[in-house]
């Protein structure tokens, strides 16, 4: 017999900024024919709330508040059938604009770029948030003048395994690979790993092998593949490839990666170019190659995931205000746009 949860309709929740118009979080049926994505409230209690994440027992969903004063929040899904995020509790992350955020053995991990840190908040075995909460400040600096001042988190996540959190610094050109203390929720540096300065790393992305990484670089318009030795937490950067053609990075700023689940392409999404680069993915991970790009179906795409089946990518086009979903190709990998839905200043799109 199944369960409950398995029967439950699938739900998406956009994320978008409220300082520029948007509707804070929006739940969407999706269809599971089509895939196609159908408003059905919106939730503004969370100023900002530019990255989601669900909790693993997915009755729970996350939100930062990418403000000055920035703040994570806990939203129950379960008071209403159709999914509606109803805030249950907020906190300080002691830190300022945070941009994302995941979940990683009991904790709440949140990326603060304007403070360049990284925050702990412990969970309650209910998933809801308590305190205090444990920062990790980053330092370093980069060449680019005005980007690379100081550092600047840009996102945290643990790794496959569960033993490491990893966090991506723009400002520091650097991957920092840390340890939870197992006797509270404070995070310990393990080691610190350069990128090439002036790439400015933004998210990071794992092989469905566990044992490779893909970095999408913003300040250069490049994915850095990387070998990950999970039982020595170490990080090994092996090779660039570019997201654009020869010529077009002016002016483009990658913001996501994601890895297809057979692990055979990778997609990256490019702001200022507005497009999906398409990079198929040798056998052993170890090499990409740009193969083709499709238009990201707007503008300034900030976000870029793939649905529960592994067949549709959606973008989240923040300055044109929509999010585009695509129909994925088995054999090429190439994505062909298949509807929009009208979200403003769209950030992030996460499915539960």
């Amino acid at each position: 017999m199944g369960s409950s949860r398995a029967a439950r309709p699938v739900r998406a929740y956009i994320g978008s900024f409220t300082s520029a118009g948007g509707h804070g979080i929006t739940t969407a049926a999706v269809d599971p024919g089509s895939g196609a994505l159908t408003a059905l409230h919106v939730t503004d209690e969370v100023a900002d709330p530019s990255f989601l994440a669900l909790a693993p027992r997915a009755d729970l969903l996350y939100a930062v508040s990418e403000t000055a004063h920035g703040a994570a929040a806990a939203l129950s899904l379960a008071a209403d059938p159709d999914r509606r995020a109803v805030l249950s509790a907020a906190v300080s992350v002691r830190g300022h604009a945070p941009t994302h955020l995941a979940v990683a053995d009991g904790n709440l991990l949140t990326a603060n770029y304007g403070s360049g840190s990284v925050t702990t908040i412990p969970l309650r075995r209910d998933g809801t948030l308590t305190g205090p909460s444990h920062v990790l400040r980053h330092e370093g600096s980069g060449p680019h003048p005005e980007r690379q001042k100081e550092p600047h988190a840009h996102a945290v996540l643990p790794d496959p395994t569960g033993r490491w959190v990893l966090s991506v610094d723009l400002g520091t050109d650097s991957v920092r690979v840390c340890a939870l203390d197992p006797a509270g929720s404070a995070l310990n540096l393990h080691r610190e790993v350069p990128l090439r300065p002036g790439s400015g790393p933004r998210h990071l992305a794992f092989h469905p092998r566990g044992d490779r990484a893909y970095v999408i670089n913003e300040l250069a318009p490049t994915v850095t593949a990387c070998r990950w030795d999970a039982e020595a937490g170490e990080l090994e950067p092996l090779g660039e490839t570019a997201v654009l053609p020869d010529g077009d990075g002016a002016g483009s700023y990658p913001s996501e990666v994601v890895i297809a689940p057979d692990g055979r392409f990778a997609w990256a999404a490019n702001r200022g170019h507005d497009s999906l680069a398409v990079l198929a993915l040798d056998a052993s991970g170890d090499r990409a190659r740009l193969v083709g790009q499709v238009p990201c179906g707007g503008h300034w795409p900030r976000h870029l995931t793939l649905d529960p089946s592994g067949r549709r990518l959606y973008a989240a086009n923040e300055r044109s205000g929509d999010v585009t979903w695509f129909d994925v190709d088995p054999a090429t990998g190439l994505p062909r746009r298949a509807g929009s839905l009208a979200a403003p200043a769209a950030s992030c799109v996460v499915f539960g």
